[in-house]
């Protein structure tokens, strides 16, 4: 009974370790994405060759962390992989405990498209948004 509790709770999104065995994890979800996301990630990776997101992490900007987002045709072997809705994202195992938690979404408005994470580790952003820090 607790167990089936537990399962219920857990993220919908698979969590596979980089060698490709599905593997039951009872922890958050390294990233889970929007519909919006979704629908976005599937527009920009469809294609012969399959393309995968790989979302990073990079020290630089005013408060000190900032997003990297890069498209590549293969898995790092260190790389975690959350797969949603038809979508597969990896996460950069450098970047984990910093996204860990966070919900990627797509928005659109009349200037500009891009991703945007909420992430509860974050404890702060710069003023314009493109950097935070967690600390």
């Amino acid at each position: 009974m607790l167990f089936s509790a537990i399962l219920k709770q857990a993220a919908t999104s698979t969590v596979k370790s980089g060698s490709g065995n599905p593997r039951l994890r009872l922890r958050k979800a390294a990233l889970t994405l929007t519909p919006a996301a979704v629908s976005r990630l599937k527009d920009l990776t469809e294609g012969p060759t399959p393309q995968y997101l790989r979302v990073g992490v990079k020290q630089k900007g005013c408060s000190g962390n900032s997003y990297d987002l890069q498209f590549t045709e293969s898995k790092g072997k260190f790389d975690e992989i959350v797969n949603q809705d038809g979508v597969t994202v990896l996460v950069d195992s450098k970047a984990l405990i910093t996204v860990l938690g966070s919900e990627m979404d797509f928005v659109q408005d009349k200037l500009s498209e891009h991703f945007v994470f909420n992430n509860p580790n974050a404890k702060g952003t710069c003023g314009c948004g493109e950097s935070f820090t967690t600390v």
